[in-house]
């Protein structure tokens, strides 16, 4: 088995052209641009937004140079959590922060594809719209600390004008620490139930008068609170150094190293609900076997120069390597009631009344490698054309990716063969418990062979080469704002098959080649707002946009065509899907700019993607399905008085379905050709029509507030609720099934407590207790296969040291 530190040679071409690139940009340029500073920009410490603020002082800007005006007058909607925000309220992966952002839920995914980021954003996937410091992230990894975490910026609705091919309903992006002109030394301790153990340090030091070194150090342990066996080990590392600290050159050279040692999360079995005498603890699983081992190098390189207060220039290289390698047990397979039947009230076959018969995925196995080379260059500029001024960002970027993926089992015996697996008890996996002769037993302790077996093997590989404009114009109180991006999206998709076991016609590890599929659109997108002032303090704004999906809209994702392997529906050469967004809104700051109120009403309009075409003469899929999701947003943070603060948001969202089939199949319902047949019916010729969409909850809300008191004691709370939502649409597989009941999952609120004391200036202590009533309750839920269960109540104390 290839291990996870194993290297495959990387593209040297690509290399030497992008380290040229990032080499020669700011030589070559000779009319870049800078944008103007606005009096009143500022970035709280966790706020819902309107765009983002420029603003120079450290720590207190949005990253991306394409944002060319203040928080208060862009318009469109995002969410912006700071480390001390997330510091406060102690969450430690990007599932926890994000689950404080209402309209934001988790997915399970499937099994074969392993633990990962699996986000829905306001009704659409947003798995693959996630950016460090504005770089895709295509790793299909677990993100799992904030130590180098300077903030995190969630864009609402579509947004692959800013962020590139993608975004149906917003982008996440991960802004990086960076060094800063003051010295400024931190360390934490932390200690806490479930064997938490943390320690944390901050260093920045003013080396001299141009130079800035800063240092941002992780070790963390601790088991998942409320669960038998799943826990968290890592640590990481990222030094990082300025040369032209508070100069109008500089350039910052960065480090990051990660490394996580984890045992995965798949939860318990969900079968429209809980199966009865399953516990919150039970693991279903191996738990000698399941293992998440990730390792993440990332090397990132900006250049900044201002040749006035007006005019600059910035870009920012980056190399990164991620690698992921996972073995996991789902606990898929048949469970069997003490009632005598399944959980959907099945036959049980062969299996004893109280057990579970292991099958599907176990032993699933995937060994993951993800490579980029990315560059961006941007000229900024601020200047009158008669009495209207404008700030614009000019810019392109270029980025090569590679994605190697060994795939296997590992519950195999050393000739490739499968693994028969043990009964195991459903009220109490942790043991052998022994039923009906007969039969073999066992626990979540696997005493079988463990031998990989590969079977597959994956090569993607994807390039994007994109150009930008953004500008906005001032005329009084009046702004209007326009940005346009083109772009080309290339990629290619290779998977070979692996003889598992010998056999007649095949030698155990012989290769099948597979058929190597491509990619290719070039994609436009937009955005434009126009926003009214009636007062400095006030921001009106009316805005829209549009997002645009390749078939192959990931490194890792892939396509096929008719013919292939057995494929009978073509989704390589389907044109690009595309979205649309409206908002309205209004930002108002109160209190000298201390607190900020917001409000906003969009339409999310899925307007064209891919669905079967059902046309026998038509391969490919069809551009004819159509959803909405309308909403509104509402959100108060800052400071109501010096002592007071509040971070608070609530998301109404209203879904729906509009078009699930094809326009051929809506015209020809039931029509059966061949291997190609329409699902719909006479009857029911769009099925599924105004149905919710999945993972989408109407009502969501999220509070964070803490009270200083005068004597050092600063005390806060908080509490996340998740509406319901749709777990799967009552929509027939087929045009002969049956009707399916709709299945959601169950509403939950969950409350945390914070306590913090000053001892002296440069000594605090932190107390946080999470899920004060201990509420049970899920997350990452996967219909007829498994849930994972919510932290439980657990309580950490942190110790703060500052110099």
């Amino acid at each position: 088995m290839r291990g996870i530190m194993s290297s495959k040679p990387s593209s040297s071409a690509a290399r030497r052209t992008f380290l040229a690139l990032s080499c020669i940009a700011p030589v070559f340029s000779v009319a870049p641009a800078h944008a103007q500073q606005s009096d009143g920009q500022r970035v709280l410490g966790g706020v819902t937004v309107s765009d983002s603020a420029i603003d120079e002082q450290p720590g207190r800007k949005l990253e991306s140079p394409k944002r060319t005006r203040p928080v208060l007058d862009t318009p469109q909607t995002i969410t912006v959590l700071s480390s001390e925000v997330i510091e406060q309220q102690n969450l430690l992966t990007l599932r926890d922060v994000l689950s404080t952002v209402p309209g934001i839920t988790f997915g399970a995914g499937e099994a074969g594809t392993g633990p990962g980021d699996n986000i829905t954003f306001r009704g659409y996937s947003a798995a693959n719209d996630i950016t460090i410091d504005g770089v895709r992230d295509s790793a299909q990894v677990t993100r799992t600390d904030p130590f180098n975490l300077e903030q995190i910026e969630v864009t609402n609705g579509a947004n692959s004008v800013v962020s590139g091919a993608g975004s149906t309903g917003g982008n996440i992006n991960i802004v990086s620490k960076r060094p800063k002109a003051d010295d400024a030394y931190v360390a934490t301790a932390g200690v806490g139930t479930d064997n938490y153990y943390r320690a944390t340090v901050d260093l920045n030091k003013r080396v001299n008068d141009l130079v800035a070194f800063r240092l941002n150090g992780m070790w963390h342990r601790n088991d998942v609170p409320g669960r038998d066996v799943e826990d968290y080990k890592r640590w990481g590392v990222a030094p990082s150094v300025t040369i032209g600290i508070d100069s109008p050159t500089s350039l910052t050279l960065q480090y990051f190293h990660q490394e996580d040692d984890n045992v995965p999360q798949y939860g318990v079995p969900y079968y429209s609900g809980t199966v009865p005498g399953v516990h919150r603890s039970d693991y279903f699983g191996y738990r000698n076997v399941d293992k998440q081992r990730i390792n993440i190098d990332q090397m990132t390189a900006i250049f900044d120069h201002a040749f006035s207060d007006t005019v600059s220039i910035r870009n920012l290289a980056r190399w990164q390597d991620s690698r992921q390698l996972t073995v996991v047990n789902p606990p898929q397979g048949t469970y069997c009631l003490t009632t005598g039947v399944t959980p959907t009230g099945g036959s049980c076959g062969t299996v004893p009344a109280g057990y579970y018969q292991p099958s599907g995925p176990r032993g699933t196995t995937r060994d993951i490698r993800n490579q980029l080379l990315f560059d961006q260059f941007d000229i900024k500029a601020v200047f009158n054309t008669g009495a209207i001024e404008h700030t614009i960002d000019l810019g392109g970027s270029a980025t090569w990716e590679k994605y190697d993926l060994n795939n296997g089992n590992s519950l195999r015996n050393a000739d490739g063969t499968s693994v028969t697996l043990p009964l195991i008890n459903i009220d109490n996996p942790n043991d052998v418990v022994t039923g009906p002769t007969g039969f073999t037993y066992g626990s979540n302790l696997y005493t079988g062979p463990v031998n990989f077996i590969r079977t597959g093997h994956t090569l993607g590989e994807q390039t994007n080469v994109a150009a930008y404009l953004f500008d906005t114009m001032k005329l009084g109180k009046l702004e209007l704002s326009a940005g346009a991006r083109i772009e080309r999206n290339v990629g290619t998709t290779r998977a070979d098959t692996i003889a598992a076991s010998t056999t007649s016609t095949v030698t155990q590890g012989q290769v099948t080649p597979g058929t190597e599929t491509r990619s290719a659109d070039t994609l436009f997108s937009y955005r434009v707002g126009l926003n009214y002032k009636p007062v400095e303090a006030v921001s009106l704004y009316a805005a829209y946009g549009n997002s645009r999906t390749p078939s192959k809209n990931s490194v890792n994702g892939s396509c096929t065509t008719a013919g292939e392997n057995g494929a009978t529906t073509s989704t390589c050469n389907v044109n690009p899907e595309s979205a649309q967004n409206y908002e309205i809104g209004a930002k108002a700051e109160l209190f000298d700019g201390g607190l900020l109120l917001t409000a906003a009403a969009f339409r999310n309009e899925r307007d064209k993607y891919a669905v079967i075409s059902g046309d026998p003469a038509v391969p490919n899929q069809q551009l004819d399905g159509k959803s909405r999701v309308d909403g509104i947003a509402l959100g108060a943070s800052g400071k109501i008085t010096p002592d007071w603060s509040i971070t608070t948001n609530y998301t109404y969202l209203k879904s729906k379905l509009l078009q699930s089939v094809s326009d051929y199949c809506l015209a020809n319902p039931g029509a059966v050709t061949g291997t190609r047949t329409c699902t719909n019916t006479p009857t029911n010729p769009n099925p599924g029509a105004g149905q919710y969409l999945t993972q989408t909850p109407k009502h969501s809300a999220s509070l964070f507030t803490t009270y200083r008191l005068p004597f050092g004691l600063t005390l806060g709370y908080g509490f996340t609720y998740q509406g319901k939502f749709l777990l799967s649409a009552a929509v027939p597989a087929t045009a002969t099934a049956a009707a399916v009941k709709a299945i959601s999952s169950d509403d939950y609120l969950i409350h945390q407590g914070f306590l913090s004391y000053d001892f002296s200036p440069n000594l605090s202590a932190q107390l946080n207790v999470k899920n004060i009533g201990n509420k049970l309750y899920y997350q990452r839920i996967r219909n007829n296969g498994w849930a994972t269960p919510g932290d439980a109540r657990s309580a950490v104390l942190t110790l703060t040291a500052k110099m």
